[in-house]
């Protein structure tokens, strides 16, 4: 028999927001011989759970309990209830019972919450006041017609009468069939004379002066509620009217024994019960992300043009293809299995071992006990993506390769040829080579899944997905070693030109490889990071698309490596630049950000069939920060140039004409106020970092000029120091004893602590040593640093940003506080995940990682701690 599920228990499920797992999945569990829920059914239920509105409707008697009657007769099943109240309790999720009761009546009996939906009088009954608008000529016929049934049938045994708001009752449960069917044909004759509508209710004959409506208002609640997708379930002829109305990805359920022209049929109540927990279950598994592997335990491979990211078990949980903000291949970090991934595991489960880069490269091993999978990806033309997986060891491993294009909105096949499988249907061609596997391709209807198992004993396998590839190329194991080995050696030989810190070399060493992962090589464009929509607070709405090239983001990255001896990205980022500004009305109408072709980014959209990382809605696409006013960026690049000609030991004309073009921004348009370097969705202000930014600019550009013999434009000098007297002067707040975020602002911001790292203002100034004390105690917790606290125009909640973190190390090395920044750098590296990577955000409240993965302000931020605490040693 099902578990029990009580009143206690479905308040418990509602104040958690879920049910208690243990009772539902007895009860999912629990025998049933031919109740209906086929495989069939179970496959279909999966696909509605992942639709991004969802609406559950149903009649009441018959379906929701085991039969219609009066009043406490017909208590809704206590199991069916808790999963209705459960779904009504999800996000973006309906729940609604229309019924033939009145609306009172079913409100009293059904005891379900305000959460669902209840709609009465066969869907014409949405509120209690309807009944006070009917006329008098209207109640008259009732009373008629109450009449009438009480003289004709009244006496019958078994028989009942009830009066409703819009309609008379007759009750044929009791009664024996010969005498339901003569009470019946009564009481079609008195519908009939007073003109009113007949409706056979399973067990209830209705008499009514609106004509059934229970499709209208289904049609309702959805135009209402914005759904993508309905489930109704009912068991009188009453209901198909509702059903009649389904289609696309909708799903009809008839419940009981009466002909049907339903798809799927269920035994009785008990069982539409049992669909309903199981809904839920696949449901809230689908929008909370059961099982989200924390973001920093993530590993990311890369070639210069393309990205990817792997869970600890070796899941390609995430990459795009051919451009870092095309759409996704594989976004299961964001939607779970229907989102796509390519997985391999041992075909007998085991633990991982762990998981690592191979040193000094972008290779990751990850090992169980008797398999290892080797993943890279290689160097490719531009345009096409090969991945590369091999499979090693002793035991047997399987393959599941489940693409899933353009966010998996983009519905294709798949066929075997030969040692290929062809992904048919797309815009690219997509083709995994495979010698010596053979595939099972299974579909939905819409995508195809491959699986096949493989004994490693016979040798590695190995695996090239080629995404827009339209030659034909053969992957052979025999020179993969071969490939893979060219591979490391170019990284190698990258790694072993850099001039690491003597403090934390390794991690150093890997961020930098991270930061040159970022940089897209065909460009010379930087990503701020490799995905987007990882959330800054889980289950809140701060979901960026970060795929793009910031111009402060960029210059900061490539400057980092400049820091550490490598010279070649931030060429590469400068001539990117150049380009742009070839195309420009002006540098000063420069936008914050740009595709990684240098192209302004398209609306900024939300792709509804992702749930999101671990539930956290919506998942964006697109960025519309493109479209703000950000005046501090020109900073970043003027400092870049500025550490580029001092590393390289001479100035590049072009290099010289874009500190130029730096500096005549800024004459244009410090004066103005702007969004800010956090990008923050509400009017623009006077921000502190954006005028030491345009302070900055000026600085380097007449320091650049004075040593290469340049010759600076005569208001640089003035200018910088009307800019640099309106900071101190402006920038400063009495009450909060610090610099704040903008002018007249009482306001803490972390970026705000540049006003002394800059040079702007003396870091022995005691301004500068308040700032830095106010920022500790207002914006520091534990081992992170907030960015602010203030209302930005945003709901939700967010982690400490890690570069924010290593601003306050600079500081504090800067007034010298060493031990301070050795303790605080030492939290920081507490938080690098297990291969070395870090995201963007920490709630140390949660003590969970945040934000997109990995990203680049954490890794450059990191690595110039690492330098700072490294010459402090040094002198």
């Amino acid at each position: 028999m099902p578990t029990p599920l009580n009143q206690t228990v479905a308040d418990s499920a509602l104040l958690t927001k879920s049910l208690p797992l243990g009772l539902l999945r007895a009860f999912v569990q629990s025998e049933a011989a031919d109740d209906g829920l086929t495989p069939q059914l179970l496959a279909e239920l999966k696909i509605l759970a992942r639709t991004p509105g969802l609406l559950v409707a149903c009649n009441y008697g018959g379906t929701l309990c085991s039969a219609e009657g009066i009043s406490t007769e017909t208590l809704p099943l206590g199991s069916a209830a808790i999963a209705l109240r459960a779904l009504a309790a999800l996000p973006n999720t309906h729940a609604a019972v229309i019924s033939g009761r009145s609306l009172r009546d079913l409100a009293a009996v059904s005891r379900l919450p305000a959460e669902v939906h209840l709609v009465g009088s066969h869907g014409a009954e949405f509120d209690m006041g309807f009944a006070h608008g009917l006329s008098l000529a209207t109640e008259s016929v009732l009373q008629q017609a109450n009449q009438a049934l009480i003289e004709s049938v009244g006496a019958y045994k078994g028989i009942s009468i009830e009066r409703k708001p819009v309609a008379v009752s007759v009750h044929t449960r009791p009664a024996s069939h010969a005498v339901a069917a003569k009470a019946a044909k009564k009481a079609e004759e008195v519908a009939r004379a007073l003109g009113l509508f007949f409706i056979v209710d399973g067990s209830v004959l209705d008499l009514s002066v609106v004509e059934p409506s229970k499709a209208a208002a289904l049609e309702h609640l959805r135009s209402r509620l914005g759904v993508s997708a309905a489930l109704y379930a009912g068991d009188a002829v009453s209901d198909e009217l509702a059903m009649a109305t389904l289609r696309g990805p909708d799903m009809g359920l008839w419940v009981g024994d009466l002909p049907s022209p339903a798809k799927h049929r269920l035994k009785d109540p008990e069982s539409f019960a049992r669909v309903l927990a199981i809904l839920f279950e696949l449901r809230r598994a689908w929008l909370f992300g059961e099982d989200a592997v924390g973001l920093e335990r993530h590993s990311m491979i890369g070639n210069g043009s393309s990205t990817a990211l792997l869970t600890p078990e070796a899941k390609i949980c995430w990459m795009s293809h051919p451009l870092p903000d095309s759409g996704s291949l594989f976004a299961h970090i964001l939607g779970g299995d229907a989102a796509g991934h390519f997985s391999v595991e041992p075909v007998k489960a085991s633990q991982v071992l762990g998981q690592r880069y191979v040193d000094s490269t972008m290779i990751v091993e990850t090992r169980w006990a008797d398999v290892t999978v080797t993943d890279y990806l290689e160097p490719a033309p531009e345009g096409i993506t090969s991945l590369v997986r091999v499979l090693s060891g002793t035991g047997a491993a399987r393959i599941v390769f489940a693409p899933r294009p353009d966010y998996a909105n983009a519905p294709f096949s798949m066929e075997a040829r030969g040692s290929e499988l062809h992904v048919v249907g797309t815009s690219d061609p997509i083709v995994l080579l495979a010698p010596g596997v053979s595939f099972a391709i299974t579909s939905d209807g819409r995508h195809a899944t491959a699986t096949a198992d493989v004994n490693l004993q016979n040798g590695p396998v190995v695996l090239n997905l080629r995404c827009g590839d339209t030659e034909s190329r053969h992957a052979h194991g025999t020179d993969e070693a071969d490939r893979r080995s060219a591979v490391a050696h170019h990284s190698r030989r990258w790694v072993q030109g850099l001039v690491l810190p003597s403090v934390k070399p390794s991690l150093v060493r890997r961020s930098a490889l991270v930061l040159r992962a970022l940089v897209h090589e065909p460009t010379g464009a930087v990503l701020a990071a490799p995905t987007t929509s990882l959330p800054e607070g889980i289950g809140g709405t701060r979901n960026w698309d970060y795929r793009y090239c910031w111009l402060r983001d960029g210059s900061m990255t490539v400057n980092a490596l400049v820091d550490l001896g490598s010279t070649a990205e931030a060429d590469g980022f400068l001539a990117w630049l150049s380009r742009i500004l070839a195309n420009a009305p002006g540098p000063e109408w420069l936008h914050p950000l740009y595709s990684v072709t240098g192209a302004p980014l398209s609306t900024e959209a939300i792709i509804e069939s992702l749930p999101g990382y671990a539930g956290s809605r919506p998942v964006r696409i697109g960025n519309a920060a493109d479209h703000q006013v950000q005046l501090d960026v020109f900073g970043p690049i003027a400092e870049l140039i500025h550490a580029l000609s001092e590393s390289q030991g001479s100035l590049a004309a072009t290099h010289w004409d874009l500190m130029v073009q730096m500096a005549s921004a800024v004459l244009a348009r410090w004066h103005e106020a702007d969004h800010g370097i956090w990008e923050a969705r509400r009017a623009p202000r006077h921000h502190v970092y954006t005028k030491v930014m345009c302070w900055v600019t000026l600085d380097r550009a007449l320091r650049t000029a004075a040593r290469h013999g340049r010759d600076p434009e005569p208001s640089w000098a003035p200018t910088a120091a009307t800019i640099r007297d309106e900071v101190l002067r402006e920038g400063w707040d009495d009450t909060a004893s610090s610099y704040t975020v903008a002018y007249d602002s009482p306001d803490l911001d972390a970026a705000v602590l540049h006003i002394g790292l800059s040079g702007l203002l003396d870091v022995n100034d005691q301004r500068f040593l308040d700032t830095v004390t106010a920022v500790e105690r207002e914006l520091r917790v534990g081992p992170t640093v907030f960015r602010y606290r203030y209302d930005d125009g945003l709901p939700g909640l967010e982690g400490g940003f890690h570069i924010c973190t290593t601003w306050l190390i600079e500081a504090y090395v800067a007034v010298g506080r060493i031990s301070e920044a050795w303790d605080l750098f030492d939290q920081l590296i507490n938080l690098f995940g297990p291969t070395g990577l870090l995201p963007e955000e920490y709630d140390p409240g949660t003590e969970t990682h945040l934000g997109n993965h990995p990203q680049a302000y954490s890794h450059l931020g990191f690595i110039r701690c690492a330098r700072l605490l490294d010459q402090h040693q040094r002198s």
